[in-house]
């Protein structure tokens, strides 16, 4: 069993005491939050800068939904097996191999660029390459956040783990207009490949022990049957994941049809597309810096819902708007509404999940983000064969639609606390191992 190192000269701020920053007392947790924000920074201006570059080269919108589909469709087709792998491997190594990979590839990327031989294609299948490992390294490196903090420490620990997100969604925008200004795209792969690298090394500061579970099965395959069997009798968790699903392919038009609407709607380039990037960022870094003050008091089931439905409005209402100004606003309210779907989500499933099952149920949630590339082919469709407005106002009705429907039952199931109802899950998990239930 890991021991949790005790904190060392860290000073106590009573005005914090209850929220999530007590995480940090934890010196594992602290550089895997400093290797995540490496990471993430890389990771937003590597989506984006593939986008852009994509639409420098084709100018076409069912290209740039492929590009999303080419990085995505590997997370839905082969993540359900890297939770497999995390469940018996160690996490930790796992991860330092793929993010070593994502450096190779992103350098990669920035030579090709640099020897002007980039083509549409290349794109299409280093983005292959990069969702194929980012399958097998969310399951591992979401299931390791459980392993260096204490239980009771685990919703705030996902919930600064969310900062990084909303941070890197504003230095990720911020990076991409100077550096490709000043070195071009070659420099921004270059970079984004270096902060990669620090990645690495940070992680291989951290300790490897406590990053393997036992193996509840003797093979892979019979491992990703118990997994589903032990989902299907999970059915909070089911639920969570069904609504991220819906979402995940409905909820997905605003990234893919945002370098439209700076072309077409708003007649700009780099300058407004960064603009607009860095109103979703702020507007992320909003909601997750309250997130993490709220603390023990968050509804997750109510506020998941409230933010699927507030998702989808903002995006009718951005897709209505012609005015830049306005249009930025609303921008930042997406990024708060998405941040606070995927940290309610992560936080609930996390708090449910057994952890001889937390790298294969995370595999399935993953589900929720792969699903995007089959809603970012399909808005990109959408918006070439009628046009972006409408395809981004198609989405945000069926995302609304969508959790009402799912929320309900959601609702049902967790109720309105800050704690999902837990009444049914011992028998559950009893029934699944044969065996009777626990005294202690």
């Amino acid at each position: 069993m890991y021991v949790y190192p005790r904190a060392h000269h860290i000073v106590h701020i009573s005005i914090l005491s209850g929220t999530s920053y007590s995480a940090f007392k934890y010196r594992e947790y602290r550089l895997f939050w400093v290797a995540a924000a490496f990471s993430n920074i890389g990771m937003w201006s590597l989506i984006y800068g593939r986008l852009f570059l994509m639409r420098t080269l084709t100018g076409s919108e069912v290209m740039l939904g492929l590009v999303a589909t080419a990085n995505l469709a590997p997370v839905l087709i082969f993540s359900m097996w890297g939770g497999v792998l995390a469940d018996r491997f160690n996490r930790l190594k796992i991860v330092r191999f793929t993010r070593l990979m994502f450096a190779v590839a992103t350098f990669g990327t920035g030579i090709l660029i640099q020897s002007g031989a980039v083509e549409p294609w290349h794109i299409l299948v280093i983005s292959s390459v990069t969702g194929t490992l980012l399958a097998f390294d969310i399951p591992s490196r979401s299931a390791m956040v459980a392993s260096i903090v204490p239980k009771d420490h685990l919703g705030g620990a996902i919930a600064l783990y969310s900062i990084v997100f909303g941070a890197a969604a504003i230095i990720g925008p911020i990076l991409i207009e100077p550096l490709v200004s000043n070195w071009g795209l070659e420099g921004l792969f270059y970079i984004i490949g270096g902060s990669y690298v620090l990645t690495v090394i940070t992680l291989f500061m951290m300790q490897t022990k406590g990053h393997k579970v036992t193996a509840t099965t003797r093979t892979a395959l019979a491992g990703l049957i118990e997994g589903f069997a032990y989902l299907k009798q999970q059915r909070s968790i089911f639920s969570v994941i069904l609504l991220g699903i819906t979402l995940g392919v409905f909820g997905t038009s605003f990234d893919t049809l945002l370098p439209v609407f700076t072309d077409e709607i708003f007649q700009g380039g780099r300058g407004v597309y960064g603009q607009l990037r860095l109103g979703v960022g702020i507007g992320g870094l909003i909601a997750t810096i309250a997130i993490t003050l709220i603390g023990n008091r968050i509804r997750p089931a109510l506020y998941l819902t409230v933010g699927g439905i507030g998702l989808g409005a903002a995006q009718i209402a951005f897709a209505q708007t012609n005015v830049l100004d306005l249009a930025i606003i609303v921008a930042g309210v997406i990024g708060g509404f998405k941040v606070l779907m995927g940290t309610m989500n992560t936080t609930v499933v996390q708090t449910l999940v057994d952890e001889e099952f937390r790298g294969r149920v995370l595999s399935i949630n993953q589900l929720t983000w792969g699903a995007s590339a089959l809603g970012g082919l399909l808005m990109g469709y959408l918006a070439q064969r009628f046009d972006a407005p409408f395809a981004m106002t198609l989405g945000g009705l069926i995302a609304i639609i969508a959790t009402l429907s799912v929320g309900q039952s959601l609702l049902r199931s967790f109720g309105l606390g800050s704690q999902p109802n837990l009444i049914n899950k011992p028998t559950q998990e009893n029934t699944l191992h044969n065996k009777p239930p626990s005294t202690s």
